[in-house]
């Protein structure tokens, strides 16, 4: 009897284990290893043909920034206008100020009440003026926020103080991006990487994660630094910081911000929004202007070289040769890339030659109409994908090279950012993936959804 209870314990601890392992948190940009890979499982098939029904919905201010979720919270940043205050009527216009307060909420994750609050001033001169652009990062017991105008926070998960805070204009001489600072912060170790902008050769920052204090800083960029968040990956026995600029992509050692390599590649505008994805000694990146970028990175020591390049520098679904992506980081495993276009269109590409495979409109276009700037976000699951695109749909599709195939699609939020012009109303906030949920936002509320079969 006494053997037969053991082996019913060491049996329920086995599965107490199996239940965490498959429960998973989105504690920062695209998920747990900052690769837009979601690894639960137990998620639906299909969506009900009534559509899903919200875990809650709770109001919130103006912004880009997706949400991260961590140890059952949700944070998320936004922006709210002082009275009297309206965002410029073009766009375009970054020399207008306008004032506001940006704010870091922190939501309990299955009611949606907010825990805490953090809020400070901000007056805004940047192009689309409406709120910040960087998911939060959790780390531990501490939550790292970027604002739009270079407002980096360390702030305590639990209550919402502030333990250390930096601005990247005053503290470093950076010049705000225009379309303002978007690069999403990267925790390393006992570091917290930024893309800076500032003078001196303080483009690229560490900090002390626990107080601010500069561990490394290098490197310069003049004029717009660009937007593409920092990322490290394994490279032969190497491990190497990414940091794409527009003037170049570097590898960095992430314990010194030494330069390993540099490879020129200049983007018009600065659009270097798309995150830099690698696999099996290969590194891409894609500019809207530009296109795209295959490097191939040395296994054996640090090194880089062009393995193929996009010949088009025109943005128009007409003139371009590969992919052209303004904002949705692509997917890239093997032999082939997946991302979007220019204008929406899906693309899939031969990652060896840079080759189209084909393009389908109807994932960011549901009426199949090109739309400049046209946006969905991609975020793998087994062996599918599931799309966010800007019309406030969630679509369950399966990829390949022969082409898309659409699973299910279900409406989740309604649009709300009016600041495209010539367009519709559309959504440009990336969704979390977390506990077997989606949590997604627009300029008027976040909300939550269960995925779970």
């Amino acid at each position: 009897m006494r053997q037969l209870l053991r082996r019913v314990l060491v049996l329920g601890a086995m599965l107490g284990i199996t239940a965490t392992i498959q429960a998973e948190d989105w504690p920062q940009w695209l998920g747990t290893k900052r690769d837009a890979i979601w690894r639960e499982t137990g998620i639906v098939d299909q969506f009900p043909a009534s559509g899903l029904k919200p875990t809650w919905k709770v109001s919130i201010g103006q912004g880009y920034a997706g949400p991260a979720v961590a140890a059952g919270k949700v944070f998320v940043t936004d922006r709210v206008l002082n009275r009297g205050s309206a965002n410029p009527a073009n766009p375009f216009d970054s020399k207008t100020p306008v004032g506001g307060v940006e704010r870091v909420l922190c939501l309990n994750e299955q009611t949606g009440e907010i825990i805490w609050k953090h809020e400070y001033p901000c007056t805004y001169r940047i192009s689309y003026a409406s709120g910040p652009r960087c998911t939060p990062t959790v780390d531990g017991d501490f939550v790292y926020t970027l604002g739009a105008m270079g407002d980096l926070f360390c702030l305590e998960t639990a209550t919402g103080k502030v333990v250390w805070s930096k601005n990247f204009i005053k503290d470093f001489g950076a010049e705000p991006p225009v379309w303002g600072f978007s690069s999403h912060p990267l925790v390393d170790g006992n570091k917290l990487i930024c893309l800076v902008g500032g003078s001196q050769g303080r483009l690229v920052m560490a900090f002390d994660k626990r107080t601010g204090e500069t561990i490394w800083k290098g490197h310069s960029c003049i004029g717009d630094f660009g937007y593409a968040p920092p990322v490290i990956y394994q490279v032969g026995q190497t491990r190497q910081l990414i940091i794409w600029h527009p003037q170049a992509v570097m590898g960095l050692d992430p314990e010194t911000g030494k330069k390993f390599w540099q490879v020129p590649f200049e983007s018009k505008f600065a659009l270097t929004a798309p995150m830099a994805r690698y696999d099996d000694g290969r590194l891409f990146v894609t500019a809207f202007y530009n296109g795209p970028l295959m490097l191939k990175l040395d296994t054996d020591k640090p090194g880089a070289s062009i393995l193929w390049k996009g010949k088009s520098n025109s943005e128009r679904p007409d003139k371009t040769d590969g992919l052209h992506s303004i904002m949705p980081t692509p997917l890239f495993h093997g032999d082939t890339i997946y991302g979007i276009c220019s204008y929406g269109e899906l693309r899939g590409l031969d990652a060896n030659t840079g080759k189209r495979l084909w393009a389908d409109m109807r994932a960011a276009s549901p009426d199949g109409e090109p739309l400049r700037w046209g946006n969905a976000f991609l975020v793998e699951n087994g062996d599918r994908v599931f799309l966010f695109n800007e019309r406030g749909e969630l679509i369950i599709a399966k990829l390949s090279r022969e082409g898309y195939t659409e699973l299910s699609r279900t409406k989740l939020l309604e649009p709300t950012n009016k600041m495209a012009p010539g367009r519709p109303a559309v959504v440009w906030m990336h969704p979390a993936f977390a506990n077997k949920a989606v949590i997604a936002r627009n300029d008027q509320e976040i909300v939550r959804y269960s995925l779970a079969k």
